[in-house]
């Protein structure tokens, strides 16, 4: 997937946390199919045109002028919304009183639970390369299981997977 939602540097995207990165992908993925979307709306107005003898009408480029602007105020939209959570995703990666944010030291309750399950894979795939003692000792975390409610047994699959 190319990444063209916002203007980064290779090191500002070196700099993005995992959860910042998947903000990132998923508004991307909303930007591709905004275009998509409009793409296929402009066939079919061309596709309808064609079949009714309005081919060389001026109808078509104020059409395809429309669905262009509409599509681009979307991706405005978009774009707006993945910026403000990246900020707010900083200032909330800090800390608390508690200290800096950290799983499981210091969870960041802040999160909505797919950043959540981010984090708490994360935590568990850089603690070690073995995948059993890896399933083991997040099958003994009480803390997950509260922290990740229902992403819980997902997370649990995922980890079993590597088994």
């Amino acid at each position: 997937m190319t990444i063209d939602i916002i203007d980064l540097t290779d090191p500002e995207y070196a700099d993005l946390s995992p959860v910042q990165l998947a903000m990132v992908r998923v508004a991307q993925g909303k930007k591709n199919e905004i275009l998509a979307d409009a793409a296929e709306e402009k066939d079919r107005l061309q596709n309808q045109l064609i079949s009714n003898h309005f081919a060389r009408s001026s109808v078509m480029q104020y059409a395809r002028e429309r669905i262009d602007s509409e599509a681009e105020a979307q991706i405005e939209v978009v774009k707006e919304d993945l910026l403000y959570q990246l900020a707010y995703e900083a200032l909330g990666s800090e800390g608390d009183e508690n200290g800096p944010y950290r799983y499981p030291e210091n969870p960041n309750y802040n999160l909505s639970p797919s950043q959540r399950f981010l984090v708490v894979r994360n935590y568990y795939m850089q603690a070690t390369d073995d995948p059993d003692a890896r399933l083991q000792a997040y099958a003994m975390d009480t803390l997950a299981r509260q922290y990740l409610g229902e992403y819980y047994t997902t997370l649990y699959d995922l980890l079993a997977s590597y088994c």
